[in-house]
């Protein structure tokens, strides 16, 4: 190790910058951002740097970097140069800062490139609220080390503080339930009680594993159980922590295996006993998905529960194949219709459905392609408006099949099949700028 790594505590004291330009105003910021009571000059004298914690040297010229880095050694006062390895007694690590916790990367001034390459490494794998996270420690550091005597059980506590339900509560911000999350926690450690667990209602996405937000695959590599939907792909599967257990709970189409009572019980069931426990589903967990019901179920048993939205059908099988939702001359809005509850659907609604100017994205709606034209028709749609049918949209083995609205049972005929995947049907104007020729991607019109 050629540098060591250190943190000095520089809060009220003096740090001297010496230079004008970016590279010296990017230093001052640095050091005023810990605190430091800040002197920027252009050129220095002895005096300048007398009772000075540390000082920077940005001038561009050799010659006065030298003389400015002669100057703070006589006084033997710690410097940095900018760009200039061979004259620094300490050099500027990348730095990921996170409120109270602060990463500090160096390649030892080999090259800073690499330093910057890591730290946007660091940054997209770590919480942005981390820093509450250790607020959340420190607020409870003196009570833990006064109420849990035994070290072992001490230690047990800490980890499940950092790892558990409070430390997941406050990463998505919910500090006030991360503080009683915690605070109960603390009780039960005292009385060595058993901790309660945290559910995670996240979505999936529609089946692209890059499609993931980074906490859904954080809290994946984090879950001990996993109670998935069928429609989420084993590719997103694929990004949970190896030895977590994973529970098919899916409910498709003349296949429910699962009823939702017995889904929002297994997840009670396994809160209670302190598991950490991610219910993935497939898109968005508040469209089309029942997340709304099994949230309910958690917050009336009293157990902490938090939602990860997804990249819901519509945006993500719209995106994949080019149709914009809306558009300026083509689509003023959208709105998300369940094919299967077509057939219950008031009648008056239809009309607004089949305005002009207006995009439909039909989830769950293959099946019921003869009940959607009919209702959309009846209802005065043209039957000349563009359709698309997107079938396991996002994924390596998407298809796609573009018409017009009055041929669409024949269409949907080919993404009904047994082996069919998930299709969305998307109806308006805009569906007629489906890219469809996109050999590379094995797609098909």
């Amino acid at each position: 190790m050629k540098h060591l790594p250190l943190f000095f505590n520089l809060s009220g004291r003096k740090v001297v910058v010496v230079g004008e330009g970016p590279a010296a105003d990017r230093r001052a910021a640095l050091a005023r951002s810990a605190g430091a009571a800040v002197r920027q000059l252009a050129d220095i004298r002895v005096d300048d740097l007398r009772g000075a914690a540390a000082v920077f040297i940005a001038t561009g010229d050799l010659e006065h970097d030298t003389v400015a880095q002669r100057v703070a050694k006589s006084l033997g006062v710690p410097v940095n140069v900018a760009d200039r390895p061979a004259l620094c007694d300490f050099i500027l690590p990348a730095i990921v800062d996170r409120d109270d916790v602060v990463v500090a990367i160096s390649t030892g001034g080999a090259s800073p490139t690499l330093a910057a390459t890591l730290r946007g490494r660091i940054e997209a794998v770590l919480p942005e609220r981390i820093g509450s996270l250790a607020k959340l420690a420190s607020t409870f550091r003196a009570q833990a080390n006064a109420l849990i005597v035994d070290p072992a059980r001490r230690r047990t506590f800490w980890r499940r503080l950092v790892e558990g339900p409070a430390a997941l509560l406050a990463l998505a911000g919910d500090d006030a339930a991360a503080r009683r999350a915690a605070l109960s926690e603390l009780d039960d450690a005292r009385r060595r009680l058993a901790p309660v667990g945290i559910a995670h209602i996240i979505g999936a996405g529609p089946g692209d594993p890059d499609l993931l937000t980074l906490k859904a695959a954080q809290l994946l590599r984090e879950a001990d159980a996993i109670l998935h939907d069928d429609l989420v792909p084993p590719a997103v599967l694929a990004r949970a922590r190896r030895d977590a257990e994973l529970l098919a709970v899916g409910k498709r189409k003349g296949f429910a295996r699962w009823t939702q009572d017995e889904i929002n019980a297994e997840l009670v069931r396994r809160v209670r006993a302190g598991q950490t426990v991610v219910r993935l589903k497939a898109g968005d967990p508040f469209v089309f998905g029942r997340g709304g019901e099994e949230l309910e179920a958690l917050r009336e048993a009293g157990l902490p529960v938090a939602v990860v939205p997804g990249i819901t059908a519509a945006l993500g099988c719209a995106a994949s194949v080019g149709i914009p939702l809306t558009h300026r001359r083509l689509a003023s809005a959208v709105t998300f219709v369940s094919g299967h509850s077509a057939d219950g659907s008031r009648e008056a609604t239809w009309p607004a459905l089949a305005a002009q100017g207006h995009t439909l994205a039909i989830y769950m709606g293959a099946s019921e392609a003869a009940s959607v034209r009919d209702r959309l028709l009846n209802a005065g749609a043209d039957p000349a408006t563009p359709v698309a049918i997107v079938e396991n949209g996002t994924r390596p083995d998407e298809r796609v099949s573009t018409g017009r609205l009055s041929d669409l049972t024949r269409l949907a005929a080919s993404h009904t099949r047994d082996d069919a995947g998930p299709s969305l049907i998307i109806v308006g104007e805009v569906a007629a700028l489906a890219a469809a020729e996109q050999p590379s991607l094995a797609k098909v019109s």
